[in-house]
């Protein structure tokens, strides 16, 4: 592995598992045994590390935002949509945990978060109309465009949520059990609008994904 990628990888360990504000560079070099110097060689300072750890974000989210090509919508398409959700969720918890310090520290990176997340719901609502005309979701009930803002604002906000609300000294850690709970919160937004076809798929896809909350 080439020596800045295993600085994004350590960066990227760090930041999840202490929080970008409490990581410097420093930090960082001294974990990787590395000098400073060699740090900034690669990287001038950490605000571009962070940079590029969210285009890798950014990629993999553009990427599984897709519709498939030349046929309908599945059920079974909508467990890669979730459990892809959730893997970004976790590998990337640190952007999610402190978004609002990130986006008000970098202007350019706000600048890109925000048409990244305009188009995160352009995509989502593709997605939930592809639902709709698949007959996975009933039309006369469905809104496709409210679907896509709602579980924007819950995948992006989740996070957020179980630190400020559900974290606490007994469990004091965000976990992957607890990350699949906001899997299963978007998906709980079609519990009413399913049809009669594919709801016994879907409410399976429920159970796997509760997980109970204190």
């Amino acid at each position: 592995m080439k020596t800045r990628d295993r600085i994004l990888q350590a960066s990227l360990q760090l930041f999840n598992e202490q929080g970008e504000r409490l990581v410097t560079t420093n930090h960082i070099a001294q974990h990787m045994g590395m000098s400073p110097g060699n740090l900034y060689y690669h990287f001038r300072n950490k605000q571009q590390i962070i940079a590029e750890l969210f285009s890798h974000y950014e990629a993999q989210v553009d990427d599984y935002l897709q519709v498939p090509a030349g046929r309908e919508l599945e059920v079974a398409d909508k467990a890669v949509y979730l459990e892809s959700i959730f893997r970004g969720l976790w590998e990337y918890r640190f952007l999610h945990r402190d978004l609002e310090h990130l986006l008000n520290s970098d202007a350019e990176l706000a600048g890109r978060y925000r048409q990244f997340s305009r188009r995160c719901v352009q995509s989502g609502q593709t997605i939930y109309q592809g639902l709709v005309d698949a007959g996975i979701l009933c039309a006369e009930r469905t809104d496709p465009q409210a679907l896509a803002i709602n579980s924007w604002l819950l995948m992006t906000g989740w996070v957020g949520f179980l630190c400020a609300s559900v974290l606490d000294d007994q469990q004091p850690e965000l976990t992957p059990e607890l990350l699949r709970r906001g899997v299963y919160q978007v998906l709980s937004q079609e519990t009413g609008l399913l049809t009669d076809r594919v709801r016994p798929a879907v409410e399976a896809m429920l159970r796997d994904y509760y997980v109970p909350l204190k």
